[in-house]
């Protein structure tokens, strides 16, 4: 089969055939539907990401359907659809049977220790499976174990209270246009922020309201924003703080220059009793809550457009473009 394989560190990746995936114990393999790509392929084609092992299938958002199963799979057949979460955890430690499967110690990641989705077929372990739902579209199942599940699992981890007023930074971007869904579709108010004058028409058709400019916090202030989504990262970070109202929090998820570095004034957060929530998966309870949002049509995809394998730098090229909305997907 065709797969998109990262052959070292900082050494690119290229598209080439391997061998096809077969399931060991525990273990199914699907056949891709729809993979994504995300900004955290870039990071890790540029070396941020250590426990990376080599050569490795590049790709940590997939939907597909199962064609095998391994032995000792009892709970998902052939024919099945499924996503995964970005990892594999044991499913055995208590965080896993607590449902807190992201802080497991033994986890995988796919992409780095595992093979990831962006190949004709994966093996994946079956501690990462989520059934979708029938009325959920590959499209909007294959944005949550990266987007919607992780802005759900965010939001859960903020204690996002109905009727509070949500900020997404970023809000034309892959992340951010389908954050101020999820947090509208969990019973917030939302404001949109983007750069951009063009796109700012598009971010009113998911905001209840839309700021323009790298300046936000002032304009943002003349209401009480209870709670940041940051998808950017250190560039947006100051503003973030100084637009929350006291006893607000920030979910952190941007982090597009891993170089750049931010002194925090602590005696700001301090006195008006802000918490700073770093963020990055989600667990297979907010997958499936996620999933249950997008079949009841309260999460629509945005997808900015669709590449085969053999169009992979294109799809790059089209996850750097400034002018696009939404996600870039993958079919092979």
């Amino acid at each position: 089969m065709k797969a998109v394989v990262v052959k070292g560190h900082k050494q690119g990746y290229e598209v080439r055939d391997v061998q096809d995936p077969r399931p060991g114990g525990g273990e199914v393999v699907i056949r891709v539907r729809r993979a994504a790509l995300c900004y955290r392929d870039l990071l890790q084609l540029q070396g941020f990401y250590p426990r990376m092992k080599y050569p490795v299938i590049l790709g940590h958002e997939v939907v597909g359907e199962i064609v095998e199963v391994g032995q000792g799979v009892n709970n998902f057949s052939p024919g099945d659809r499924v996503i995964s979460l970005l990892y594999a955890p044991d499913g055995t430690c208590h965080y896993c049977r607590e449902g807190e499967e992201a802080y497991c110690h033994s986890r995988l990641g796919y992409s780095e220790e595992l093979d990831g989705f962006f190949a004709e077929m994966a093996k994946v372990k079956v501690t990462s499976l989520v059934k979708v739902p029938a009325d959920a579209s590959d499209e909007g199942a294959v944005m949550v174990p990266c987007v919607t599940g992780m802005v759900y699992r965010g939001l859960r981890r903020a204690n996002l209270r109905e009727g509070e007023t949500v900020l997404v930074t970023g809000a034309s971007g892959g992340v951010g246009i389908h954050a101020l869904q999820v947090a509208k579709a969990m019973g917030a108010r939302v404001v949109g922020v983007t750069t951009s004058e063009e796109k700012a028409s598009i971010v009113g058709k998911y905001a209840d309201r839309v700021i323009v400019g790298s300046k936000f916090s002032e304009e943002a202030k003349k209401e009480d924003i209870n709670v940041v989504i940051d998808t950017v990262g250190t560039p947006t970070f100051d503003e973030s703080l100084k637009s929350l109202w006291m006893g607000g929090r920030i979910v952190q998820i941007g982090n597009v220059d891993p170089t750049q570095s931010y002194q925090l004034r602590l005696g700001y957060t301090i006195l008006k009793d802000i918490a700073i929530i770093g963020h990055a998966s989600a667990t297979k309870r907010d997958a499936e809550g996620a999933l249950k949002l997008t079949a009841e049509g309260k999460i629509r995809p945005v997808v900015a457009g669709t590449v085969s394998l053999q169009e992979i730098d294109k799809g790059y090229e089209m996850l750097k473009d400034k002018h696009k909305v939404g996600k870039v997907l993958l079919s092979p």
